[in-house]
């Protein structure tokens, strides 16, 4: 992502998971290679679940990259896919969705910045801490085809 203009784009990559539960931690990984191959260009927060106080958070900034493991089959092991307002938010502190943040953020801050979920397929989700090979696949086919194409993506 060398190519990264934040002098008029602040960029905020959150990384959602837990890297305590195999390929659960899917987000945080990708979000761990983005900002070392970012250098310093983008912003990262690691969740383990989004909170509605994450909503302030994305309202100061531009551009907002949701990454999560999936259980859901994704023809190419991930999908990266436009994220938009939605107001289905949950009175419970846990369990926001990445639409349910935006959808705050823009109520509550009048603020919606672009958005993107990053969904990787995972497969093993019990205790540990390495993720499957086919997660490991998965997450280096993401990472590359977000570096190669997020700003054509970005764009549209």
């Amino acid at each position: 992502m060398s190519d990264l203009n934040t002098d008029t784009e602040k960029i905020l990559v959150i990384g959602i998971g837990n890297c305590g539960r195999h390929d659960d931690g899917l987000g945080w990984k990708f979000t761990e290679l983005i900002a070392n191959h970012g250098k310093g260009k983008v912003d990262t927060e690691f969740r383990y679940q989004l909170q509605v106080e994450d909503s302030v958070l994305v309202s100061k900034y531009d551009t907002v990259i949701f990454a999560d493991a999936s259980h859901s089959k994704l023809k190419q092991g991930f999908e990266i896919h436009r994220c938009k307002p939605a107001a289905h938010y949950f009175y419970s502190s846990h369990m926001q969705t990445p639409e349910s943040i935006l959808y705050l953020a823009k109520e509550l801050y009048n603020k919606i910045p672009k958005s993107f979920v990053v969904a990787i397929k995972g497969h093993i989700w019990g205790l540990g801490t390495t993720l499957s090979r086919v997660a490991e696949k998965n997450l280096e086919k993401a990472v590359m085809s977000f570096e190669r194409d997020f700003f054509k993506i970005a764009s549209r």
